[in-house]
């Protein structure tokens, strides 16, 4: 879905996404997908988690707040690095806005979820910003 242009992959990966929530179940106010660079999402035409966040949020019927969370620093693609090098590639790379995040409970969603190195980093920004919780949500996880 992500290199191939196979975007519409994202409903039917949502959908296993939304059947898996009824039994993981936990507040949320917002529902934020993790932020490409624009510049990457230029390329590639589509944010993958978008996409997913985007039909998720539909089916569940949850607030899908793109807006919430912006990636203000080109990284590396992710794939190509370490564990180590990941938590470094995207440390400071997001910034939150609080006016959608403050006092709530976050649920952030991603694709793939590898060394989590993604996730911590994006969790930094929306906690900095006021979030109550964070929550991270993946269709898949790497091994």
């Amino acid at each position: 879905m992500k290199y191939n242009g196979l975007f519409a992959l994202a409903e039917p990966m949502a959908g296993l996404m939304s059947e898996a929530w009824a039994r993981w179940r936990i507040p949320v106010d917002v529902v934020v997908p993790v932020p490409l660079h624009a510049d990457r999402e230029r390329k590639r035409g589509y944010n993958q988690s978008a996409l997913l966040a985007n039909h998720l949020c539909r089916r569940l019927n949850l607030a899908f707040t793109p807006e919430a969370l912006q990636r203000v620093r080109y990284t590396r693609p992710q794939v190509e690095l370490s564990a180590v090098d990941r938590l470094a590639n995207v440390a400071n790379a997001f910034q939150a806005n609080p006016g959608h995040v403050a006092g709530g409970d976050v649920l952030l969603v991603d694709d793939v979820c590898t060394t989590g190195a993604t996730m911590i980093a994006a969790t930094e920004a929306l906690l900095a910003a006021g979030a109550k919780t964070v929550s991270g949500y993946s269709v898949a996880r790497a091994n």
